[in-house]
Order: structure tokens, then sequence, then C-alpha cells
């Protein structure tokens, strides 16, 4: 009975042996449950040291399919139409930097002619550049009375001083002479300024100015527009027109009354150092030619202005 036991023990065992080695096989992951497994290990380790994502070399398995001959040419294609973009970009800097460096030195050359425009003006407020002139024989606007002794000698008042010799004749002279259409002209816009009629002087003067450019009388028609023009009222457009009658023709008969007068237009503007400068070019480029009645003026004036 023992054996007989034993023997059915082992039987039994053979039958159950191949179940249980079944069960085994079948419980054995498979190749790829196992790489999904190692995948999810990695992937969770990645988490765990890249927690703000994966770096480019270790991203894991690439979804992506592989790159075809046309996503290639399409890739290149882009690259070239960059290329020419970056060339054209490129290009466009350069010729706007030339632009600009065109314009900003334009700018400076205008800067530099204004710059030495102005310091020109200013100069020639402070030094003598050319030589004397002879000396006038006419007074533009005498305190006291001066004899005649020619024809051509300035009259007595202040405003017939600028009339000039052809408007004293006319005045008072029996011994006239026949006056050209230059000295009519002159004496008609001499006239305008005496009777207080500026703006008509000036035009008048001015015609004459362009009709007789080489007259004698010009510097005394461009002294008395720049008086005109004071009395007016105007002294900025007195002062430009009576520096450019000193300064065109410094030899003129009225280039020393030009200089006074600036002086009394810059003072009206309230410029007296200037006034100042433009006294001492009168006295530094004429004179002891200067008359005694426009050097008495002109001490009265440097006297008014604080000239030192």
């Amino acid at each position: 009975m023992k054996f007989l036991r034993t023997i059915t023990v082992l039987a039994a065992g053979a039958v159950l042996l191949p179940s249980s080695s079944a069960i085994a096989q079948r419980q054995q992951p498979t190749p790829e449950q196992r790489i999904d497994r190692l995948e999810r290990q990695v992937n969770e380790v990645q988490r765990r040291v890249f927690p703000k994502g994966k770096p480019a070399d270790t991203a894991g398995f690439a979804d992506d399919p592989a790159a075809t001959q046309s996503s290639v040419m399409s890739l290149d294609q882009r690259l070239d139409a960059i290329e020419r973009q970056m060339a054209d970009m490129l290009r466009q800097t350069e010729e706007n930097g030339n632009r600009l460096r065109s314009l900003e030195a334009g700018i400076g050359q205008l800067k530099n002619d204004q710059d030495q425009r102005i310091q020109s003006l200013e100069q020639r407020i402070n030094q003598a550049v050319v030589p004397a002139p002879e000396a006038s024989d006419a007074a533009p606007v005498p305190t006291t009375t001066i004899p005649r002794a020619k024809p051509k000698v300035p009259p007595q008042s202040p405003k017939t001083a600028e009339a000039g010799p052809a408007a004293s004749a006319v005045v008072g002279a029996p011994e006239a002479e026949t006056i050209d259409p230059g000295e009519a002209a002159y004496t008609e816009g001499f006239r305008l300024w005496e009777a207080g009629k500026y703006d008509e002087a000036i035009s008048s003067l001015r015609s004459f100015v362009a009709a007789y450019p080489k007259h004698k009388r010009v510097s005394y028609a461009n002294n008395l527009i720049g008086r005109a023009l004071l009395d007016k009222g105007d002294a900025r457009a007195a002062a430009t027109a009576l520096l450019a009658n000193y300064r065109t023709n410094p030899g003129g008969e009225r280039a020393p009354d030009s200089l006074f007068y600036l002086g009394q237009a810059l003072s009206q503007l309230g410029q007296s150092a200037q006034a100042c400068k433009a006294y001492g070019e009168l006295d530094a480029v004429y004179g002891a030619k200067i008359r005694p009645d426009l050097k008495k003026l002109e001490a009265d004036a440097k006297a008014k202005a604080s000239c030192s």
C-alpha cells in the first residue's frame, strides 16, 4: 500500500509538472513588453533628470519619419531664399549707410560755410581789411553851417547834406550846371526821403542804383537807402543795407557815413558792443580823413553806447 501511494504521488507530480511549466512560459514577458518597460523607465529617468525638457542628444527615440528627397529640396530652396534676402538686406544697409554719410557730410559742410560767413561778417567790424579811401567832401548831417566854396560842396542842412553837389546846385546856386539823368534820378529819391516818404524814396533810389550802377552817386544812394530804412524804424534791414554799402564800395564817398549809421542801427537793435566795433572800424579805416561833423556825431554816439 505504501508503495502504491508513492507511485500515485509521483504520477500526480508528473501530471502537474507540464502544467506548471506552461503557466511559467505564459507569464514570461515578451521582448516587446520588455522594450516598452525599458522605454517607460528611461522616460521616467529623463523626466527626473531633465524636468524642463529633453536635451537634443538624449531626446529619446525619434518618431519623425525619415527625410525624403522632396523635403530636402524644399529645405535647400528655403535656405537659398533666406540667403538672397540676407544679401539684399546687407546691400540695402550699405547703401543706406553711404547715403547717411553723404547727408552728414553735406550738413557739416553747410554748417561750416554758415559759420565762416558769420565769422567773416563779424571780423569786418573788428579789423581793417581795405585801404583808406579818399577824403569825402560832403557832410551827411552837419550840425553847423558849412560855407560852400564850389557847387560840388555839400549843402548846410542835415537833410540836404545827403543830396550831394547836384541837389545843392538845384536848391540855391545860380551858377548851377545842367544836371545829367543820373543826378536827376538820385535827386528825386533824395527829395522823397527829405519829405519823409521813405518807402517811395527807397524804391526810387534802388531804381537809380539799378539804372546807373557806375554813377558817382551810387555810394550816396545806397547810404541813403540805409538811412531811410533806419528812419522808418527797420533797424535790421538798415544795418544790412549800410554794411553792404561799406563792404561793396569802401572807397565811396558815403562809406564812412554807412559805418557810422551801421553803429546807429546796431544800437537801436540793442547791440551796443557791436555798435562800438563799427565805430572802432570807422576810426581804424578812415582815421583823420573823417569829416569833423561826422567825427563829432561819432563821439556823441560812442558816449551814448558807453564805448571804451
